[in-house]
């Protein structure tokens, strides 16, 4: 029986079992609420009107860039436009707004994938992050395809590969039900070799071992759902602070009510009670 849990939150932490279920967990204040066991109950959130930098920990009366003050988005690397394109990485400029930072986490391997969320698309993570990056996305299968060195080289192949295959999630499509499965292995079989002369023209700009190609298996994902919603109609602390209503799943990071949906991730940093 849940009685009732305060504090800020951050996006649900996501694993697989053995059985390919994604179960769940919400950090609130300094506990992990255990979520697969809250769906088929009635769940109340109330936002108590604060919010929390996840960074320096100031009060703000908006989040930016999921969860930061504005004097926090505006410094912090992990929230420049390059971390959204990863293609315009601008650190041999000597421009980074903390050199340190970029060396740890986009100089580093990363991976470019293909996924299935609301049908075939096109994404890259880095190399720690699968397969987390596919369940916040709400994808049901997920197949890496290449290797890289960095996360900019994963950017100017993804850029060309979206040239071909979607790269974005229609996130209301996503959340309706899940799309037919589609054989993601015969997929890359078709979509490298129309991205190959880019592929050759990155190693001879960035090394010969720049890239790798992959033969992985593909990875069935599945949500914990007892029912789809028919309209996705949307909750927003913003404009009501109290969401409530019978949980009827879980998918990406978004908590699916009979009432409606919300984007749980969205919502970083802010203070909510759960009851």
């Amino acid at each position: 029986m849940l009685g009732t849990v305060s504090g800020t939150i951050k996006k649900m932490r996501a694993t697989l079992d053995n059985d390919g279920l994604v179960q769940y967990q919400l950090p609130i204040g300094d506990e992990l609420l255990a979520m697969n066991p809250l769906i088929g109950t009635t769940v109340t959130l109330t936002h108590t009107g604060k919010i929390c930098c996840s960074n320096c920990g100031k009060k703000t009366k908006k989040s930016y860039s999921q969860g930061h003050c504005f004097v926090c988005m505006k410094k912090l690397a992990s929230c420049d436009m390059c971390i959204m394109k990863p293609e315009t990485c601008h650190f041999d400029q000597g421009t980074c707004r903390e050199p340190q930072w970029g060396e740890d986490n986009c100089f580093v391997p990363h991976y470019v994938y293909l996924s299935n969320t609301s049908g075939l698309k096109v994404g890259i993570t880095r190399h720690t992050q699968l397969p987390t990056r596919w369940i916040d996305q709400g994808a049901t299968q997920g197949l890496p395809i290449l290797k890289v060195s960095t996360r900019q080289i994963s950017g100017l192949v993804e850029v060309e590969l979206a040239k071909l295959i979607a790269d974005k999630t229609n996130w209301r499509t996503m959340l309706k039900g899940n799309a037919e499965n589609i054989d993601l292995k015969a997929q890359a079989t078709e979509l490298l070799p129309q991205v190959e002369n880019k592929i050759h023209e990155i190693c001879m700009a960035h090394g010969e071992y720049a890239i790798e190609k992959l033969d992985e298996d593909t990875q069935e994902i599945h949500f914990p759902i007892t029912e789809f919603p028919t309209k996705i109609t949307s909750h927003n602390f913003d404009k009501n602070p109290i969401v409530s209503g019978v949980l009827q799943g879980i998918k990406g990071q978004y908590l699916i009510f009979d009432t409606g949906v919300i984007n749980l991730r969205k919502f970083t940093s802010y203070e909510i009670s759960v009851s």
